[in-house]
């Protein structure tokens, strides 16, 4: 299923619902309608949020598949409304937390190099990650404020999973558990304060502390068994376009580190929970600092359009003003 955070006009409070065609159908509505017409009241106890139903991921997901069942017999046109009629948010709107790591190896040999390092060994060992800001996300069509002070605006293409159920010292065997789904991720990038901050090895900060954005939806793990190959890597294309014209192609199977990996190294010692964000990094190509400004037609600028697609999880496009 691909469900989705939703609201019907700007301020107005987030709704929860999944995508059926071009509709979205509210949880919520569908839920009181099954009880009204079929006198089955089963859907009443899915919360009203997607945060809230990935307390109980296991029970709420079983529920939810039912219900998209019931109502794919019923009255589709009075439970949904056109997509493209919605302000689409970020799947989890006030994420607990959001971990970033760093996972595709091309982006890191690139990344160092242009800073006159070789690769560091540890990396293939280690699954690293830094926490980002989970106060300012953005959604699908929302407009990016220009960051103040900088010079060099990057985007990063990545996809994330979001934490289900939660748990503490999960082993990456079992990081399906836990895994609810997958959306796409741009962890925009202020290069020049970025560099700044750097050489003080605390790793990015005010760099990447203005926006992320997230969506547009959460695509469940069913949707996606026939795109995992033999190799057991998730083959999924990623690309990037600024103002229509494509500048990054790049693919979910160069991950390095999966992420079971990379949940069993944020779990340790600690316990993840429910709606958290965990990013995979950036893709080989899926940036200007790696490209190089040269190259692409400059840093991003106010007025750019800036599209993320990654096939089956959908597109995610935002515009800097």
């Amino acid at each position: 299923m691909k469900f989705v955070t939703y609201a019907k006009q700007n301020n107005s409070n987030p709704r929860f619902g999944f995508k059926v065609e071009k509709q979205i159908v509210d949880v919520t509505r569908a839920a009181e309608w099954v009880n009204q017409n079929n006198r089955n009241d089963t859907f009443l106890s899915i919360p009203g949020s997607l945060k809230e139903a990935l307390a109980d991921w296991d029970h709420n997901f079983s529920l939810l598949k039912d219900l998209e069942i019931e109502v794919s017999n019923g009255d589709l046109e009075a439970l949904s409304q056109p997509e493209s009629d919605l302000i689409i948010l970020p799947p989890i709107p006030d994420p607990p937390a959001f971990r970033d790591f760093y996972a595709f190896e091309q982006h890191v040999r690139a990344a160092r190099k242009l800073r006159g390092l070789d690769m560091n060994p540890d990396w293939f060992k280690i699954a690293i990650f830094y926490f980002s800001n989970p106060n300012c996300g953005y959604g699908h069509g929302a407009e990016i404020p220009y960051p103040s002070k900088t010079t060099e605006l990057d985007f990063e293409l990545e996809f994330a999973v979001i934490i289900g159920n939660g748990g503490s010292d999960i082993k990456a065997e079992d990081a399906d558990k836990v895994i609810a789904g997958y959306t796409i991720l741009n962890d925009w990038s202020s290069r020049n304060l970025q560099r700044e901050e750097m050489p003080m090895s605390l790793g990015p900060a005010k760099g990447k502390d203005f926006a992320s954005s997230f969506g547009p939806y959460m695509v469940t793990p069913d949707e996606l068994e026939d795109a995992w190959g033999d190799d057991g890597k998730l083959h999924l294309r990623m690309t990037c376009h600024v103002n229509g014209k494509k500048i990054s192609n790049g693919n979910t199977n160069d991950l390095y580190h999966s992420f079971g990996e990379m949940i069993e190294r944020a779990s340790m010692n600690t316990k993840l929970v429910p709606g958290e964000y965990i990013g995979s990094g950036t893709v080989g190509t899926g940036c200007i600092l790696e490209l190089r400004p040269e190259n692409t037609g400059g840093w991003i600028q106010k007025g750019d359009v800036v599209t993320l697609a990654v096939e089956r999880l959908g597109i995610l496009e935002n515009k800097i003003v």
